[in-house]
């Protein structure tokens, strides 16, 4: 008998969860970067060379998919250094504090909340502003695409959700489907309200504490 497949979601921390599908793409996306030693036989697999023996000489740019930067990042070893992508760079973060509401997400990264927090694996002086403007930017972002969500029935929300990474945008569904289901038990059209998965795991850990 097949089980039903539930998605599992992203790992929103400094570690991707490789079951997740949105991990799993987001940690495809491209970094830029400097080759900081020659890098053997990866001029090939980088898109740089014709034949699998070439190195990748020293001061070489780069564009890396996020999982092999993590790979060969090393501290103490000077094998590659990482740039920040344009969006996460002092210019747009002014922006977003000025009014993240304004900024197309999806166009400028789909994982933008996701690709952020793995940015703090790079030993950047930046690091503490990327990421208190990644929590802003979701903290003002947050409550309009509730609002939006709770407002939106039966009717075509492509607009609305067209501007929103892959976070806000299932954010936005768990909304719609909230709205749904309220108004299918006010027209009696569902025979309960019954609590959400997450306050009945919460209520199962606390239940687990106590026992315990």
């Amino acid at each position: 008998m097949s089980e039903a497949y539930f998605p599992v979601g992203p790992g929103l921390g400094l570690e991707e969860n490789f079951l997740s599908l949105d991990d799993i793409l987001m940690s495809q996306e491209k970094l830029p970067g400097r080759a900081e030693s020659a890098l053997p036989r990866l001029a090939l697999a980088l898109g740089q060379g014709a034949g699998g023996a070439e190195a990748l000489p020293e001061g070489s740019k780069l564009e890396i998919p996020l999982w092999l930067a993590k790979g060969l990042h090393d501290s103490k070893r000077r094998i590659i250094s990482v740039e920040l992508p344009k969006i996460y760079k002092e210019a747009w973060r002014t922006v977003f504090s000025a009014d993240a509401n304004v900024v197309d997400l999806h166009k400028m990264g789909p994982y933008y909340y996701g690709f952020g927090l793995q940015l703090l694996n790079f030993d950047n002086p930046e690091n503490p502003e990327i990421a208190q403007s990644i929590l802003q930017t979701f903290i003002n972002r947050f409550r309009r695409i509730m609002d939006s969500s709770q407002n939106a029935y039966n009717e075509d929300t492509s607009a609305l959700v067209a501007r929103l990474d892959e976070l806000e945008r299932a954010l936005f569904q768990v909304g719609q489907k909230g709205l749904n289901d309220f108004q299918s038990w006010e027209k009696g059209q569902a025979s309960q309200i019954t609590a959400s998965s997450l306050v009945q795991n919460y209520g199962k850990r606390k239940f687990a504490e106590v026992d315990g």
